[in-house]
């Protein structure tokens, strides 16, 4: 019989373990933790970099699953707290990573001095109904996405900026996720639970997002700017979803490395 709680475990990579400033990153639905391989080079020099695996998205781990950004962030609190990584320099996450970072925040058992939210996802407030209608969409477009050739991806993605390398990784990833692990990755990002009461947050947040998705992150600034008033918003030029540190590694590096040392 096959131990689901052993597959949805969790592995989490750290670089640069002799540093004691920690940044905890989260990577985004839809790629794999390698996704920060162009960044570490630049972090681990001075950084304990701790990235997460998430189940679902987990290369080393093909037979797992997506749970819910309510487990994910769990299991990383416990693992940390259970290492005695009480506090952490930074908590980054992009996208759903971002999501994951919010309710982090929210929960407030990881003592962090600062938090960058790229282009995170906040949850719905709608009916029930609709967020099951926006579900099987998005379910039946990465469904299509899936099966789709590598040519038929290049589309979707600017040729501009993503090479036929970049989408042959984005084809094996999307290929490697069940079809269970798509419907819970894209419906818990949209709807996952916050706590009731949320405290004034004490660590510093910024906001990132690039400039051409800048209608699509509306709901989620005003949903931030409503329960983390003091958050900074960073408009960042030329750039789409989740483009920074995969296209632009050295300008988020020193961009991250500015906020965090202010």
């Amino acid at each position: 019989m096959i131990n689901m709680e052993t597959l949805n475990s969790m592995t989490i990579h750290e670089y640069g373990k002799e540093n004691s400033k920690i940044i905890v990153l989260f990577h985004p639905l839809g790629v794999w933790y390698d996704i920060f391989e162009s960044i570490i080079p630049n972090l681990e020099k001075d950084y304990h970099l701790i990235i997460p695996a998430i189940p679902g998205l987990d290369p080393d781990k093909p037979n797992s699953e997506f749970t819910s950004i309510e487990d994910i962030e769990s299991k990383t609190t416990n693992w940390l707290l259970n290492n005695n990584y009480k506090q952490v320099k930074c908590l980054y996450g992009c996208s759903m990573g971002g999501s994951i970072v919010i309710r982090m925040i929210a929960n407030n058992k990881i003592e962090t001095d600062f938090a960058i939210i790229d282009a995170g996802i906040t949850p719905y407030q709608f009916p029930k109904f609709f967020t099951y209608f926006v579900g099987v969409r998005d379910w039946c477009m990465t469904q299509i996405g899936k099966h789709s050739s590598v040519n038929a991806l290049s589309s979707v993605f600017d040729p501009k900026k993503y090479s036929e390398k970049d989408l042959l990784y984005v084809k094996k990833v999307l290929n490697s996720m069940s079809s269970k692990t798509i419907w819970n990755g894209f419906y818990s990002t949209n709807n996952y639970s916050m706590p009731k009461e949320i405290k004034e947050p004490t660590c510093e947040i910024q906001y990132w997002y690039g400039d051409e998705e800048k209608k699509e992150r509306e709901w989620d600034i005003n949903y931030i700017k409503k329960i983390y008033p003091k958050t900074i918003f960073i408009e960042n030029k030329g750039q789409n979803h989740a483009e920074f540190f995969t296209l632009h590694p050295n300008e988020f590096c020193k961009q991250l490395i500015k906020f965090i040392e202010s």
